[in-house]
């Protein structure tokens, strides 16, 4: 009795076995086949290198303000526009030429910090033709040619005096200087051109500083105090615009592509 039910298990097992293992066979299952193809091997070297890079890009979106390969939107910013960059303050060797009548004078591309337009003109248009005019006091017959003399010696002294106030004397602290004045100018309010606590001007410097800093950790990728302090201008330049966001909606979308940055690089999480 027992061995003839034993002989029938044996039998029903034999019939069922055919049916249940198709479905577990990897080679006649589609679905299995699919993620075959999808996986691909990868070494734990490789798998570092990847995150390394992804985590990297994700670093350059939150202080660059733009995702990797779309530099145009800093390059058409009107912060870029107006700062000075060591590139571009030896590259621009074209003269400005002023008309006067002493000469003409040549000014370079771009003139010292503290010197602007109506200093600019004061110091090459109106002070040559007054010093001119003071060296000759007495009317005489030689009054022309000392006149033509006097006119000539405020020329080669204009001349001189342009290229000792040119940008390019200055160091690496004149040239942060100037770009924080062209900053400060560019963005306060018309009625008040130094207006130092708006929130577009703080959010702009702090821009020009984060640029910067992350240009020199790109060569010195050791310099962990650096790291450190550009985590915090990037924090603390979220922190200003979300305040001017919540101030004003419409100053605050605004002021973003005049920065060339993007709305997601200063809301959400932000890895620096």
């Amino acid at each position: 009795m027992l061995k003839s039910c034993l002989i029938n298990v044996s039998q029903s097992c034999r019939v069922v076995q055919p049916f249940i293992t198709p479905y577990f066979s990897s080679s006649q299952c589609p679905l299995v086949e699919a993620n075959k193809l999808d996986y691909e091997k990868v070494s734990k070297v490789q798998a570092r290198i990847n995150h390394k890079l992804a985590f990297d890009a994700q670093r350059e979106y939150a202080v660059l303000g733009h995702r990797p390969g779309q530099d145009h939107k800093w390059q058409n910013s009107a912060l870029a526009k107006a700062v000075i960059t060591q590139d571009a303050l030896y590259s621009d060797s074209v003269p400005e030429i002023i008309h006067s009548p002493e000469g003409d004078i040549e000014l370079p591309p771009h003139l010292s910090f503290g010197i602007n337009e109506r200093s600019k003109e004061l110091l090459f248009k109106v002070l040559p033709s007054l010093s001119a005019q003071e060296g000759v006091t007495k009317f005489s017959e030689n009054v022309i040619s000392e006149m033509q003399e006097a006119m000539e010696n405020e020329k080669v002294k204009a001349n001189m005096f342009a290229k000792v106030i040119d940008l390019r004397n200055a160091n690496a602290k004149g040239l942060a200087f100037e770009n924080r004045r062209r900053c400060i100018s560019l963005f306060s309010p018309p009625g008040n051109p130094f207006d130092t606590g708006r929130p577009e001007v703080q959010a702009a410097l702090l821009t020009i500083q984060i640029r910067g800093l992350w240009k020199h950790l790109l060569t010195f990728r050791k310099d962990i105090d650096n790291r450190r302090g550009l985590r915090q201008l990037v924090h603390k330049r979220a922190k200003i615009l979300k305040y001017l966001r919540k101030l004003d909606r419409d100053r605050y979308e605004a002021i973003l592509p005049r920065l060339g940055l993007d709305a997601a690089s200063i809301e959400g999480e932000l890895v620096v």
